[in-house]
């Protein structure tokens, strides 16, 4: 579950002195902002924690020194070097990378097994720095917060100002702000000015765009890769960066590319989606590693983070949740969740098994907040106690608890070696020893991905010869059991 929360940061005291245009370093301009330097540093340090208790880093040292380092050293070269800069990988599929305010950047285990050299990974980093060093994020925050309060300069002395410091108000804002093409623009545009100055091959960072352009088109335009959903871009942005490195008079011969060094660090890099973290086959959801099992309602949308899993009914009227409780035993957990002011328990359904009623309610702001009900049960497992709770309105719930009441009841230890003993695909490097076509290629070192996503992974087209070698990717392994 992806909850994030940020700090206080944001004090009076700090917005009357932030409260002017201050001119940006990297980018030439003037810049308002309420948030200073040091308020930024604290909120994406803040941040960041979240990131990787909720997202969690992937687990491989050597890896994320290489990405570190690669990062630190490009960040030397802006015009904000002294920031805490980090860059982490995270566990995830997706294609993706994010920065938080303050130098804390983010880049995927799924993006990485997608480029083909460092400089394209330097690309994508020296994009994220770039949005840092412009403060994209800061400005943002800062006027979707005047925006959200209703705030001009005649009224920053207010005293209900206080009860708006907290910027964990802004939910979800950072790390899901969709910048503007301008500031897409001018991360791609500083991006660039920091892989010069590190001496890396400029023409490689269209390429990532190209990759990104075809990731899309092979997906059928249906769902666009993580990057570009938070990352919106104009269209031709790969030949406006051509013409702008053509304009600076492109690359010298000796530029870095690092095309082996980058392929070398993914050797046995987990690719797709980690079944052992948990996955669904049909409307069961397993987790090897925690060894349970649960059948959620026919038809209802699964969704597997690292804190929970959940389910959403089709009309999203309802929902099923399974996460740890912060308990050592069952009652103690159940007594924690009926102790909240507003819960009320209905009945005991079985052991450790109740419904229960949650009253409306008014928030601090004033607003209302709706009623629920449902069904909650408190099981032990492996010394660790789950909760499982499905809730609805409390008028939708007598339709809804037909569905809701089995699947909590589901729950079950998982001892089935099949599905316990899954493995992830992971990433396997071969040296072409011949010039062979990819299919020759694909017909004598199998991948269990398609001939065209086999072209992708490796920047190539399916009918392209490869050159003996040549270093290429392929994925081995196979999909967890259906049933």
């Amino acid at each position: 579950m992806r909850h994030f929360r940020f700090p206080a940061v944001l004090s009076l005291s700090a917005l009357l002195i932030t409260i002017a245009c201050t001119l940006n370093p990297a980018t030439g301009q003037r810049q308002f902002t309420l948030i200073g330097e040091q308020q930024e540093i604290a909120m994406g340090r803040e941040y960041a924690k979240s990131v990787e208790a909720e997202i969690g880093f992937y687990q491989d040292e050597k890896l994320q020194a290489y990405v570190q380092s690669i990062g630190k050293e490009l960040a030397s070269h802006t015009e904000r070097p002294s920031l805490p800069w980090e860059f982490h990988v995270v566990d995830d599929p997706g294609v993706n990378a994010f920065a938080l305010p303050g130098g804390y950047i983010f880049i995927t285990r799924g993006i990485l097994a997608s480029f083909n050299s460092e400089a394209e990974m330097a690309s994508v980093l020296g994009h994220e720095i770039g949005h840092v060093t412009a403060r994209h994020s800061v400005e943002q925050l800062s006027r979707a917060q005047l925006a959200q309060l209703g705030l001009g300069v005649a009224m920053v002395a207010s005293e209900d100002f206080r009860q708006y410091a907290d910027l964990a108000q802004m939910g979800l804002g950072v790390l899901f702000l969709k910048f503007s093409r301008d500031d897409e623009s001018q991360a791609d545009q500083l991006g660039l000015r920091y892989l010069m100055r590190d001496h890396y091959q400029a023409e490689e960072m269209p390429k990532v765009f190209e990759m990104l352009k075809r990731q899309t088109e092979m997906a059928g335009g249906s769902r666009l890769p993580e990057w570009q959903s938070t990352h919106p871009s104009p269209e031709h942005r790969s030949a406006k960066l051509h013409r702008r490195i053509e304009k600076l008079g492109g690359s010298p011969p000796d530029a870095l590319v690092r095309r082996d060094t980058y392929l070398e660090h993914l050797r046995g890099l987990v690719f797709g989606p980690d079944p052992r973290e948990g996955y669904v086959a049909g409307r069961t959801f397993y987790h090897p590693q925690m060894a349970f099992r649960v059948d959620f309602p026919e038809g209802w949308k699964i969704v597997n983070q690292k804190q929970m899993v959940g389910a959403l009914s089709p009309d999203r009227k309802a929902a099923i949740v399974l996460k740890l409780a912060q308990a050592d035993d069952p009652g103690a957990a159940a007594q924690k969740f009926f102790n909240q002011s507003g819960v009320r328990k209905l009945g005991r359904r079985g052991r450790g098994f109740f419904d229960f009623q949650i009253d409306p309610s008014t928030d601090a702001s004033g607003g209302s907040q709706p009623g629920a009900r449902g069904s909650i049960a408190f099981v032990k497992h492996r010394n660790l106690v789950f909760q499982l709770v499905g809730y609805t309105s409390p008028g939708d719930f007598s339709s809804y608890s037909r569905v809701i009441r089995p699947a909590i009841s589901s729950f079950r230890k998982l001892t089935d070696p099949a599905h316990l003993n899954v493995k992830p695909k992971r990433v396997q490097l071969i040296r072409v020893d011949r010039a062979m076509s990819l299919e020759a290629f694909d017909r004598k070192h199998p991948s269990s991905v398609s001939i065209e996503e086999l072209a992708l992974l490796n920047g190539i087209q399916p009918t392209d010869t490869l050159k003996s070698g040549t270093l290429i990717k392929r994925v081995v392994g196979r999909e967890p059991p259906k049933n």
